[in-house]
């Protein structure tokens, strides 16, 4: 196991998981894996978020400090939130294509939307995005921009707000250059040395890594037992996988073409954080083995990866994106098939391209944004709980999947902007845990 590659360990505590949750599911053990297993997942990504902020602070600071030139971060950030821009307008267009095309929505038993109503419109989960939904609509039309000018960067860091954690990290580096380089130093050295300490962290916390995605799969297939809604569900489900799969197809056309690199290489390299991207359903919890897995493995220079990388966990959301394009249409040609014009179309394109910026890297985000999505289109308010009823017991498992892309898309504009800046390295050097044990044993 030791000679193992990370990743394959990972699919192997990912396929036991699956395999243990449903045999779990077959005695009637759901208990004892909410109990005794699931805790061990939320311990490792409590892990991984722990070290997240810390970790976009002293890579972001210290690669901007590195840049010794203003212009520069001008041109990283400009290639940078275009290629974004870019790639998710792809995504979407991509979703709204298929669910066009494949019309998953049509013909579905007015039974079966009857049960799946029953079912889940009055479940807390559905009420909670609706919510929330609200709450971020009733904000003024430039809040989103005040939400990136923190008033208290100790209480942002508490709350993970990583958009102003950026910002913090973006206004540090730049001040960090305008001082002198010789003033400027010991506090450069400081957020070097933090980095280092916290990419030993990522080493250590990912030995781990097999046994939290046992745990993560093994709760995630005990929470879906319900099987004829499911399949009803399948062909939504298949579009939406689809969808994400031809996105990953892109990238790697992106990768070889532009990156001059073997699409099949550069997926070895970032596998392990794919696999954690689908067990926890977070960019955010995923974010600091992205980024070890980027440097250390893919070769992208840490100024480019501490820049590219914390950016694209809060503003690259191209899978979400991709569903939400499907679900909406999807929701509409179930319930509402009235509302299916080529104008509602275009709106949900710039809909879910300025939601994509504004969703929290966290699990079942897509959802809340997708209900401004659909209000942005006129969709009746009367049918929005059956809406998000109709797609609420398929949302986690592909949430899971939308995050790979989500991790993936970022990843891959990292190694673009590297490759565009000269700033990837041919030959890099993956640390391990033990590097300097013999030092200290």
């Amino acid at each position: 196991m030791k000679k193992l590659a990370l990743h394959w360990k990972i699919i192997i505590g990912m396929i036991l998981g699956i395999i243990f949750g449903f045999i779990m599911n077959s005695v009637n053990g759901q208990q004892f894996v909410t109990d005794w297993i699931a805790p061990f997942g939320k311990i490792f990504i409590n892990l991984l978020k722990l070290i997240a902020v810390p970790l976009i602070l002293a890579s972001l600071i210290k690669g901007i400090s590195d840049l010794k030139d203003i212009s520069k971060i001008k041109a990283m950030g400009l290639r940078t939130i275009l290629i974004y821009v870019g790639t998710t307008l792809v995504a979407i267009i991509i979703g709204l294509s298929i669910v066009n095309v494949v019309k998953p929505g049509t013909g579905m038993p007015a039974e079966t939307i009857e049960n799946i109503k029953l079912k889940y419109a009055n479940d807390a989960g559905v009420t909670d995005k609706l919510m929330k939904a609200s709450a971020q609509q009733d904000a003024g039309p430039l809040q989103a921009l005040v939400d990136i000018f923190p008033s208290n960067i100790f209480q942002s860091m508490a709350n993970a707000s990583m958009l102003q954690v950026i910002f913090f990290a973006l206004f540090v580096g730049i001040c960090l250059l305008l001082i002198g380089e010789k003033k400027a130093k010991p506090m450069i050295d400081i957020f070097d040395s933090l980095n280092e300490v916290v990419m030993k962290m990522v080493d250590l916390i990912m030995l781990f890594a097999p046994y939290a995605v046992f745990a993560l799969m093994a709760n995630v297939i005990i929470a879906f037992d319900d099987t004829t809604i499911l399949v009803k569900l399948l062909q939504y489900a298949f579009c939406v996988v689809g969808g994400l799969i031809v996105m990953i197809g892109f990238y790697m056309t992106l990768v070889n073409i532009y990156g001059k690199k073997s699409p099949l290489w550069f997926l070895s390299k970032i596998s392990p954080a794919q696999l954690l991207a689908f067990s926890t359903s977070s960019s955010a919890a995923t974010l600091p083995v992205t980024m070890e897995r980027v440097e250390e493995h893919v070769g992208v220079d840490k100024e480019v990866s501490g820049f590219v990388l914390p950016v694209g966990a809060t503003v690259n959301m191209d899978g979400t994106s991709l569903y939400q394009g499907i679900a909406a249409v999807f929701i509409m040609q179930v319930i509402w098939p009235e509302g299916l014009t080529f104008t509602n179309q275009l709106v949900i394109v710039f809909t879910a391209l300025l939601a994509s910026i504004g969703s929290a890297a966290v699990p079942s985000a897509g959802m809340v944004m997708l209900v401004i999505v659909l209000e942005s289109i006129g969709f009746p308010a009367e049918l929005l709980p059956i809406g998000l009823a109709l797609i609420f017991a398929v949302d986690r498992p592909l949430d899971m999947c939308r995050t790979v892309v989500n991790v993936t898309g970022d990843a891959t504009v990292s190694l673009l902007v590297a490759k565009s800046l000269g700033k990837l390295h041919e030959y890099p050097k993956a640390k391990e845990w033990d590097d300097h044990y013999d030092e200290v044993k």
